[in-house]
């Protein structure tokens, strides 16, 4: 990003978006949406979005009201776009600022480049809508078209992968600059505390502070000491090698594996801990028991412990196999994909049949057969696509007459398809 004035931002042009989908966040999600309803030639968005993932759009202008960019044509002609969208009124701006005092959770996550649902929906309640709906979006591009061009609509393609790293650019077309919204959120605090009395103060809050109060504030106050080094690598495990023999039923080499794997586990979690960003990224699942077991086995030294995890799990030795790598693939999702059998809800369907249509063009496109749900076996290849529960797509492949596990997941399924492709290719060569 360039330009120190907060009144417009200028975001450098995005590489191609190859394999990829151009919204991973609800919000961004929703500015799509409200492009594709308000569109009324869809063949014009489905160009856009090639232009888009070409990389045909220039470094894009955000200001209030406005985006704007320059996005060229296949044979190099160069368009100037605009898409306006309707700033807030100074009192929708109030109602906004407001309600977001009464709740400082709602300001922890701007800060933290997050967009929850109840944010929107709190502010909707004070009349204040933040999201763009059908029709909002209004197109300018000098290639003359009246509605929805495909330089227009690469445009706002692209804004989506704008608003997925910082909802504060959306807060900016309203009409707010980041900095300009902090120092009034700012001052309405100051002020709004300093008309509460201390004394009443006391008697109506309970002791101690509110942990969402207390993360809205960790940009004023002192900073936390520096965490301790990190250990370059695990502790060692216990030695189990004694004179004296081990209990009836204890089984030396399982339990120092355990506590080597704790070990590793412990030193992988502190790690993550500390790394930049972790505030941000999701708490993980607890693993079930057979989840564990899988992973267990995936980091087993032999097939002696492999071996038990099988019989403790009620697999054969080939089914643990596959779960291993289902396990290397993706983690739980993956063996989610891989073991359990389920059926999409109408609208999940709907959504992935436009995702396996749009996918590709023309002659690219394979003959896909929908077999048992959720699933899409390729005709005339030992290919299959999985769609997984968070909408992303898995790739398999037959081997000795049963589905295996063969890549990593993709929002794109051609993207999933074309490296189960590439790797066959390879094993050929």
């Amino acid at each position: 990003m360039s330009g120190t004035d907060e009144s417009e931002r200028t975001f450098a042009a995005l590489p191609p978006a190859h394999g990829r989908g151009f919204a991973t966040s609800w919000w961004g999600q929703a500015w799509l949406k409200a492009l594709e309803d308000t569109a009324l030639d869809g063949q014009q968005l489905k160009k856009g979005r090639r232009h888009a993932r070409e990389g045909a759009v220039g470094a894009v202008s955000v200001r209030p009201g406005r985006i704007t960019a320059v996005v060229r044509d296949h044979d190099g002609t160069a368009q100037r776009s605009d898409v306006l969208l309707q700033e807030l009124t100074g009192a929708e701006w109030d109602g906004f600022l407001d309600m977001a005092v009464d709740r400082a959770g709602h300001i922890a996550a701007l800060l933290d480049r997050e967009m929850p649902p109840h944010l929107v929906e709190d502010a909707a309640a004070a009349g204040v809508e933040l999201l763009p709906g059908i029709g909002d979006l209004e197109p300018e591009c000098t290639c003359g078209a009246w509605d929805h061009c495909p330089h227009t609509a690469a445009l706002c393609y692209q804004m989506a992968r704008l608003l997925d790293q910082d909802p504060f650019v959306l807060l900016l077309m309203r009409g707010r600059g980041e900095r300009r919204l902090l120092d009034e959120l700012q001052i309405r605090s100051a002020a709004r505390a300093s008309a509460t009395a201390p004394e009443q103060e006391a008697e109506r809050r309970p002791a101690g502070v509110r942990a969402d109060e207390a993360f809205a504030a960790r940009d004023i106050v002192p900073a936390l000491p520096a965490p301790p080094p990190l250990p370059e690598e695990p502790g060692l495990p216990p030695a189990l090698d004694t004179e004296t023999p081990p209990g009836p039923g204890l089984d030396v080499a399982a339990l120092e594996f355990l506590a080597a794997d704790a070990a590793a586990r412990a030193h992988r979690m502190l790690t993550d801990a500390l790394s930049a960003g972790k505030q941000q990224q999701p708490v993980e699942p607890e693993l079930t028991p057979d989840q564990d077991a899988v992973r267990l086995a995936a980091g087993a030294p032999g097939p002696v412990i492999a071996g038990r995890l099988a019989a403790g799990t009620d697999r054969q030795r080939a089914e643990l196999e596959l779960a291993e790598r289902a396990w290397h693939f993706g983690g739980a999702s993956a063996l989610a994909v891989l073991e359990q059998e389920w059926t999409p809800q109408p609208d999940a369907l709907a959504r992935a049949l436009t995702a396996l249509d749009e996918a590709w063009e023309g002659a690219d496109r394979p003959q896909l057969r929908g077999t048992d749900p959720g699933r899409w076996t390729v005709v005339g290849a030992d290919a299959q696509l999985r769609l997984g529960r968070d909408g992303r797509w898995w790739p398999y492949r037959k081997e000795r007459g049963h589905w295996a596990p063969a890549g990593s997941a993709d929002h794109d399924p051609a993207a999933a398809l074309a490296a189960l492709t590439n790797e066959s290719e390879g094993n050929a060569a």
